[in-house]
């Protein structure tokens, strides 16, 4: 059991290596270093979606919030879905076998 640990801990250590530097730095010339968001900006991309052959959209998504919260969600739209011409607008269209990046819906007002 010690070697199997040992061996998975030499492993990560090497799977790190280049990756010595401090918030998003790399020594890796290879490696693009992490660009973070400033606060209140929206991501570029909440996900992918995919156009299967039928011509169903599967939507993987991913929302971040404060103190680390992170939700993930697969969501299918057959070609019959009140809701799938709406979304295929949104993705900006797609062919079958196609995936594409999914771009922020737009924030909904609240009423008060």
């Amino acid at each position: 059991m010690r070697l199997v640990l040992s061996i998975v801990i030499a492993a990560a250590l090497a799977a790190m290596a280049g990756c010595g530097g401090k918030d998003g730095e790399t020594t890796d010339p290879e490696v693009e270093p992490v660009v973070e968001a400033e606060k209140g900006d929206a991501p570029a991309s909440i996900g992918s979606a995919k156009m299967k052959e039928d011509g169903t959209l599967v939507l993987m998504l991913r929302a971040e919030g404060p103190g680390g919260i992170i939700g993930d969600a697969m969501k299918v739209y057959k070609p019959d879905d009140p809701k799938y011409k709406e979304t295929l607008e949104h993705i900006g269209g797609l062919k079958p076998g196609e995936e594409k990046p999914v771009p922020p819906w737009p924030e909904e007002k609240k009423e008060e």
